[in-house]
């Protein structure tokens, strides 16, 4: 009377086991087909631009999603290698529309291939299909086959060229017609100083951010030729080697016949050479000696920090300063920021400090031993405490603050990746 129970259960768990293998085999049939679309289109963002290109082959549906528009809103091309013109082409008609924010490509100007790259018919077609990219990146393209940068798209707002060759009229603004050319004249006649507000210049260049990485061909007459852009507020020029101390001394903006002249729209400027060690640099930042109205925010970095330092004080209106890639002594800082009492923030990034060497009391005479003495009433510290001279001397970042404390009370001081130099001694 027991056995028929125990039969009984045994049958009850085969019957569940093979339901359970029935689901786990329904389970396996599933596949992609059967998730929403906007799932498919966040799984689809992960890929590179060239993944994606494949994944349109594979069905209908793919081949839909794959053209959303959502997927192509940032594109860089810089990681696919072998990308020629045709390829440009193919993606232009294809997928790129008006949902694209920013293009980032790689030219063939280090390929053994070599050939044109970007054509002018190309970029019309781009500014006609892509009338919102407002952020072009090239690198190591080269330009020398455009006659302007009015062939690029009119809606750009940040243009950034790393390691590409340059023409020499590039970023010179011509009118395109008779009409044209007399607007503008009476524009620039009528106010110089003005701010613009609406659309851009005549021409159609409304770049508001120029970056300029490695470029050696950008010379003083490309940095001349920026003062007709009228809505140029941030330059940032690293490893521009040929860029002179005259050619920032003509473009500064200064009090002129009519009005503010040169660049009076820049309020953020970057100056920066950290390669070629042992190169005969011509220091572009003693440019600034003559003083920039309206120029708010400056960063220097490399070999430029310390002639920029010597001219930062004629800069009136700057309120954020920003020190990288350099080495650098706390007397040298503190000297500098005497004159810069509108400062507001001052950055130091990847900055190596020299520590500050304490002469003997005996020794301690002339004009060293005043300067000293200043330094120490300025950071407040305690002549009587040997402790914290001893600190000070190993690390100079301590009593850095509170000398700038003093000397700046209204500034936010930022140190990222800093570290200190110790000698052997």
């Amino acid at each position: 009377m027991q056995a028929q129970p125990v039969c009984a259960r045994k049958s009850v768990r085969v019957r569940g086991s093979t339901s359970f293998v029935q689901k786990m085999d329904e389970f396996k049939a599933c596949n992609l087909d059967y998730l929403p679309e906007n799932i498919l289109i966040d799984m689809l963002s992960y890929l590179s631009v060239r993944e994606l290109v494949r994944a349109g082959r594979v069905c209908k549906r793919w081949r839909r999603l794959v053209k959303d528009q959502r997927l192509w809103r940032t594109v860089d091309l810089t990681a696919w290698k072998g990308v020629t013109s045709r390829i440009l082409w193919l993606l232009l008609r294809q997928y790129l529309g008006c949902g694209l924010r920013c293009l980032r490509l790689r030219g063939l100007l280090l390929s053994a291939r070599g050939g044109t790259f970007l054509s002018e018919s190309w970029l019309k077609a781009l500014s006609t299909k892509c009338p919102r990219l407002s952020k072009l990146y090239l690198l190591h393209a080269d330009l020398r086959c455009l006659p302007s940068c009015q062939l690029l798209p009119p809606s750009l707002q940040v243009l950034e060229l790393r390691g590409c060759e340059l023409p020499l009229l590039f970023f010179k603004q011509t009118p395109t017609s008779p009409a044209e050319a007399t607007s503008s004249d009476s524009a620039q006649q009528q106010g110089k100083d003005r701010k613009g507000k609406g659309h851009g210049s005549p021409s159609g260049i409304g770049i508001e951010r120029l970056v300029l990485h490695n470029v050696p061909s950008f010379t003083d007459d490309h940095l001349q030729s920026l003062a007709s852009w009228e809505k140029l507020s941030r330059l940032e020029l690293r490893d521009t080697f040929r860029v002179s101390a005259n050619g920032l001394r003509n473009c500064s903006a200064k009090d002129g016949a009519c009005g503010v002249e040169g660049l009076s729209r820049l309020k953020f400027l970057e100056l920066g050479i950290t390669g070629r060690q042992g190169y005969q640099l011509q220091m572009a930042s003693l440019g600034l000696g003559t003083g920039w109205l309206g120029l708010e925010e400056l960063s220097l970095g490399g070999k430029e920090v310390g002639p920029g330092l010597l001219c930062a004080s004629r800069l009136k209106d700057l309120k954020s300063l920003c020190l990288w890639a350099c080495t650098l002594s706390e007397m040298q800082i503190v000297r500098s920021c005497r004159m810069l009492r509108g400062l507001r923030r001052m950055e130091f990034l990847e900055v190596i400090f020299q520590p500050r060497q304490c002469p003997p009391a005996q020794e301690g005479e002339g004009d060293g031993g005043g300067e000293e003495q200043d330094n120490e009433e300025a950071a407040g510290g305690d002549n009587s405490n040997d402790e914290n001279k001893e600190i000070d001397t190993k690390d100079p970042i301590p009593s850095l603050r509170r000398s700038l404390a003093v000397l700046l009370p209204s500034c936010t001081l930022v140190f990222t990746n800093c570290s200190v130099q110790i000698s052997a001694d």
